[in-house]
C-alpha cells in the first residue's frame, strides 16, 4: 500500500487502543505485574531519522555553492546486483547467471529488481525528514526536479506491477500523476526546456547483445507523457540522459559494431529531437563506462562517474570532471576527484557535489574529501535497501531551446560526406581508391541468452548486419546519400573491385528529414570542413539511395547462402573422405556450427574480422574482405575454381557483414549438442601426443588440455562430426587407411573399426547425433524456436498469441517483420515499434 506522509499524526483508533491498554494494565497490575505497556511501532520515517547527519563540511558549503539549498530529495530502494544496466525488466530465461542474480521469480519469469522503495526529502539545515512516497512492494528511482522546483519527475513501479513508468509528484507528496504506461519500462527521465521529456525505455523491443536482459534506448514524449517517439536506434543501452546548458542531451551510449562488447560506453550528445548524435567524450579510449554525467553550473564542464572496465553494478566508480574544450579524444581533459567510490553525483560547483553509495548520502569537495549527510540505518541495510540519486529541491534555470530539426513527413534523412579519403589511419592509400560505400544496418536482437557471441559467430561479432546496398563515391571523395531514418547505419569503404578498404566500428542514426555531414573517414573530431571554391561533386546531383546488390539476400545465412557454394566448388576436394589440405568444408555439423564454418572462421586469415577486440580504425585492407585469404581461394588461380560473380558477391558480402553463421536470431540457444568422450580411456593411447602435461598428470579435469593440430574448440569443434559420427576426425585420423581412415597419427592406433577404443569414442558421439536429430537446429526442417524466443516475439506482436505447443512458423519472415517494424512511418508519424 502506498503511503504519503507529510507530517506525523496519531489516528483516533490508535489513541483509543493505547488508552485501553494503559487502563487494563493499571487495573490488573497485581495479577500481571510483569506485563509492560505496549509501545506503538515506529513509522518508517521515524526509523530513518536516526540516519540524519550534519557534517562540518556542510557548514562551509551552505555559505558557498549550496547557499540556496534547504531541502534535498533521494530515493531508497533495493539496488541492482547484476551489471550496471540490470535494474529493470525480466531475464530472458533460466540460465545459471539469471538464476544466481535475479531478485525474484514471479509470473513465470526471473526479474532483475527487488521490492521496497521510498522517495524521501531531507532538510539539510534542520535535519527534518519527510516521506514523499513509500511503497513496500514497489520501486522508485531517478528523481529530477522541475525547473520551478515544485514537482519531481521520477520513475515508479507500483507494488504488484513489473514495469517502471514516468510519474510526477509535488514536493509535498500530493498530486501523484502517471505520465506513461504500457508493458515496457520507462526510466531515467530528464526535463527539456521546451516542455518535453527525454527518457530511456525498453519500448525499443530488444535485448542486450551480450546478456540476458532488455535494452533501454532514448525516447522523447510530451509533458503529459503523450506522443512517445524513438530517438536512438542503439542495439545496446543508452543511459542517464541530462540536459546541457546549450540545450543538447548528454548521455552514455554503449555500442559495439564488430569490436569489444565490454569497452565502449562513453559520453555522447544529441539535440532533444534526436538529431546530431555525436560523441561528446571518450569513445576512442576503451575501458571506462561513463555514467550519470551532468553539467557543472557556471562552467562549460561536466561531472561524470567513470566506472572501471565494463562498469560496476549501480554505476559505481570515481567522480571525474571533464572539460570538452579540447575535443572528445583528449585524455587529459578528464580530472579524477579523489579516490572515493560513489554513484549519482550532483554538482553545485567544481568544488561541491552530492553523491551516494549503498548506505550513505555524501557531500564531496573538489579535493575528493567527503562527509556523510545521511546514513541509512542498519534495519534498512539488513533489508537490502540502499540510497540513490540525491538532488537539491530548488528552482533552476531553463537551458537553451534548440528548435526541432526533424521532418516527420519523411522516412529518410541525408548524409553528406566531404572526402572519404581524409582521416586517420589512411596512410599509404592511393588517391581515388575508394569508389563506393557499402551501407549496412546493425540488427537488434529480440532476445539473447548469454554473455558470449555463440552461436552467432565463434569469437567474432555479436550481431547480424543487413545489406542496404551501395552508394557511389565521386572522384573528389565526396558522397551524398539518402538513408532510412532511425536505423543503426554503418559503412564499409570499397575499392574498384568492391573489396573492403576501411570499415566503421560505430554507427550513425538519422532522424526523419535530418541532414548530417561528415568531414571524412575517422577524421579528427575537432576538424572543420575544408574551405573550397569548388563545391563537392556529390552535391551537384540528387542524394543517392543505396542500390541493392543483385542476387544477394539482404541478410546472409551461412548454411542457406554460403554452404551451397562450397558444396558446388569445394567439397569435392575438402571432405572427410578426401581431406585435401587437411580441410573439411562440408556442411556436417559440429556441436554448435558446421565443419566448414568453423574451419573458415578459425583458421588463420581465411576470414579476417576484429575478433571482439578493443580496437578500431584499422589501416586500409587490414580487415574484412580486403584482408581475407578466402577471397583469393575463390579465384581460378586456386585449382581453376570457377565461381559466378553472384557467388563471389555472396562470399565477399558474407565476410563484410561480419561472417555470421546464422541469418536469424532464432539460432540463439539452439544447438549445443556436445559429445561425451571418455577422456580417461583415451589417455592411455592418445594422451602422450594430444594431452597437456598437466592433464596427463591428473592436475586438470580429464577433458581439459587436449589439442589436435588444425582443429579448434576441441570436443565441440571440428574433431567430432555430429551429423555423421563415423566421419569424425577423432576416429578417422588414427584409423588405418586400409580400414577407411586417414592414417594421420604417427602410429596407427586403430587397425579397424572393431578396436574397443574406436567403439567407445563412437559411442560418445552418437548420443549427440541423436539429440541433434530430435532437437534440431535452425537450419533443419521442422525446427521450432525455443519458448523464450516465442514469448518475446509474441509480446512484440510478430508471432501469433495462440501458437500451438508443437507448432512452428516462418521465423525468417517473422524476424524480417520485426526488423522492418523499426522503420519510421511518416503516415503514423511514429515508430511502428513504439508501444501503444
Amino acid at each position: 500500500m502506498v503511503q504519503r506522509i507529510t507530517k506525523l499524526f496519531i489516528p483516533l483508533f490508535l489513541f483509543l487502543f493505547l488508552f485501553s491498554s494503559a487502563f487494563t494494565n493499571t487495573v490488573f497490575a497485581n495479577t500481571a505485574a510483569e506485563q509492560k505497556p505496549e509501545i506503538p511501532p515506529q513509522t518508517t520515517l521515524e526509523k530513518l531519522k536516526s540516519g540524519v547527519q550534519r557534517p562540518p563540511m556542510l557548514e562551509k558549503m551552505l555559505q558557498g555553492p549550496m547557499k540556496d539549498v534547504e531541502w534535498i530529495v533521494f530515493a531508497i530502494r533495493i539496488p541492482g546486483r547484476d551489471h550496471w544496466y540490470v535494474t529493470f525488466g525480466n531475464y530472458s530465461g533460466r540460465q545459471q547467471d539469471p538464476v544466481n542474480l535475479a531478485w525474484k521469480d514471479e509470473n513465470g519469469l526471473l526479474w532483475g529488481f527487488g521490492d521496497g522503495a521510498m522517495l524521501v526529502k531531507q532538510n539539510i539545515r534542520t535535519g527534518e525528514l519527510q516521506m514523499i512516497l513509500e511503497d513496500p512492494k514497489g520501486g522508485i528511482r531517478d528523481p529530477q526536479l522541475h525547473y520551478d522546483g515544485k514537482k519531481i519527475l521520477f520513475c515508479y513501479r507500483p507494488g504488484g506491477t513489473y514495469q517502471y513508468h514516468l510519474y510526477e509528484i509535488n514536493i509535498d507528496g500530493s498530486g501523484l500523476k502517471q505520465l506513461t504506461d504500457g508493458e515496457y519500462d520507462d526510466i531515467e527521465p530528464t526535463y527539456c526546456p521546451d516542455g518535453t521529456i527525454v527518457f530511456c525505455s525498453s519500448r525499443c523491443k530488444r535485448f542486450v547483445n551480450c546478456w540476458h536482459t532488455p535494452v533501454a534506448a532514448l525516447y522523447r514524449c510530451d509533458a503529459d507523457g503523450k506522443n512517445v517517439r524513438l530517438l536512438s536506434s542503439n542495439n545496446d543501452h543508452d543511459n542517464t540522459p541530462w540536459t546541457l546548458p546549450d540545450g543538447r542531451i548528454l548521455y552514455m551510449r554503449w555500442e559495439y559494431v564488430d569490436r569489444s562488447q565490454v569497452h565502449y560506453h562513453h559520453l555522447w550528445a544529441m539535440n532533444p529531437d534526436g538529431t546530431q548524435q555525436f560523441v561528446y567524450y571518450g569513445n576512442l579510449h576503451p575501458g571506462i563506462a561513463m555514467l550519470d554525467a551532468k553539467p557543472i553550473p557556471g562552467t562549460d564542464k561536466i561531472v561524470s562517474i567513470f566506472s572501471p572496465g565494463h562498469g560496476a553494478p549501480e554505476h559505481f566508480g570515481r567522480i571525474n570532471i571533464v572539460c570538452p574544450k579540447n575535443g572528445p579524444d583528449d585524455l587529459g581533459s578528464a580530472k579524477q576527484i579523489g579516490k572515493g567510490w560513489f554513484k549519482d553525483p550532483y554538482p553545485f560547483s567544481e568544488d561541491c557535489f552530492l553523491a551516494a553509495n549503498n548506505d550513505t548520502i555524501w557531500i564531496v569537495d573538489g579535493e575528493g574529501k567527503f562527509e556523510p549527510l545521511f546514513l541509512l540505518p542498519k534495519e534498512f541495510k539488513d533489508a537490502k535497501l540502499a540510497v540513490h540519486e540525491p538532488r537539491p529541491i530548488n528552482p533552476r534555470p531553463r537551458e537553451a531551446i534548440i528548435s526541432d530539426r526533424t521532418d516527420l513527413s519523411k522516412s529518410t534523412g541525408y548524409v553528406i560526406l566531404e572526402d572519404v579519403e581524409h582521416g586517420r589511419s589512411l596512410e599509404g592509400l592511393a588517391p581515388h581508391k575508394i569508389k563506393k560505400l557499402l551501407v549496412l544496418k546493425q540488427l537488434p536482437k529480440p532476445i539473447n541468452f548469454s554473455g558470449g557471441m555463440e552461436p552467432l559467430t565463434i569469437g567474432g561479432t555479436f550481431t547480424m548486419a543487413e545489406i542496404l546496398g551501395t552508394i557511389p563515391v565521386e572522384d573528389d571523395g565526396s558522397a551524398y546519400a539518402e538513408l532510412p531514418a532511425l536505423q543503426s547505419i554503418f559503412f564499409v569503404a570499397l575499392d574498384e573491385n568492391d573489396i573492403a578498404v576501411k570499415r566503421m566500428h560505430s554507427f550513425l542514426t538519422l532522424q526523419p528529414g535530418e541532414s548530417m555531414s561528415c568531414v571524412g573517414c575517422h577524421e579528427e573530431r575537432t576538424e572543420a570542413p575544408k574551405i573550397s571554391l569548388n563545391p563537392m561533386k556529390a552535391l551537384r546531383g540528387h542524394p543517392k539511395k543505396p542500390q541493392p546488390i543483385a542476387g544477394v539476400p539482404s541478410i546472409i545465412d551461412f548454411p542457406r547462402d554460403i554452404q551451397p557454394i562450397l558444396d558446388k566448388h569445394c567439397v569435392q576436394c575438402h571432405s572427410p573422405e578426401k581431406y585435401d589440405g587437411k580441410v573439411d568444408l562440408t556442411g556436417d555439423k559440429t556441436a554448435s556450427y558446421t565443419m566448414s564454418y568453423t574451419r573458415l572462421t578459425l583458421h588463420g586469415k581465411w576470414v579476417v574480422d576484429n575478433r571482439n577486440r578493443p580496437l578500431s580504425n584499422f589501416k586500409p585492407y587490414e580487415i574484412g574482405s580486403g584482408a581475407s585469404k578466402l577471397m583469393q581461394l575463390i579465384e581460378p588461380s586456386h585449382y581453376n575454381v570457377q565461381l559466378t560473380q553472384e557467388e563471389k558477391n555472396k562470399i565477399r558480402l558474407w565476410i563484410d557483414t561480419s561472417a555470421t553463421y546464422p541469418g536469424t536470431y532464432v539460432a540463439l540457444k539452439s544447438g549445443g549438442y556436445y559429445p561425451s568422450i571418455d577422456c580417461n580411456a583415451m589417455m592411455k593411447r592418445c594422451g602422450e601426443c594430444h594431452a597437456s602435461k598437466e592433464t596427463q598428470e591428473g592436475k586438470n579435469k580429464p577433458w581439459e588440455g587436449w589439442h589436435f593440430k588444425n582443429h579448434h574448440q576441441t570436443w565441440g569443434g571440428t574433431i567430432c562430426n555430429i551429423s555423421n559420427p563415423d566421419h569424425s576426425f577423432l576416429l578417422r585420423a588414427p584409423l588405418a587407411k586400409e580400414a577407411g581412415g586417414l592414417g594421420l597419427c604417427s602410429r596407427i592406433e586403430f587397425k579397424d573399426k572393431e578396436d574397443p577404443l574406436y567403439k567407445r569414442i563412437l559411442a560418445g558421439i552418437e548420443p549427440a547425433h541423436k539429440r541433434l536429430v530430435e532437437g534440431k537446429r535452425f537450419d533443419m526442417p521442422g525446427f521450432r524456436p525455443n519458448n523464450d524466443y516465442i514469448r518475446e516475439m509474441q509480446k512484440y506482436g510478430f508471432v501469433k498469441k495462440d501458437l500451438g505447443a508443437d507448432e512452428t512458423f516462418d521465423f525468417y519472415q517473422a524476424e524480417k517483420e520485426y526488423f522492418d517494424s523499426f522503420y519510421f512511418d511518416p503516415v503514423l508519424k511514429d515508430v511502428i515499434s513504439a508501444a501503444k
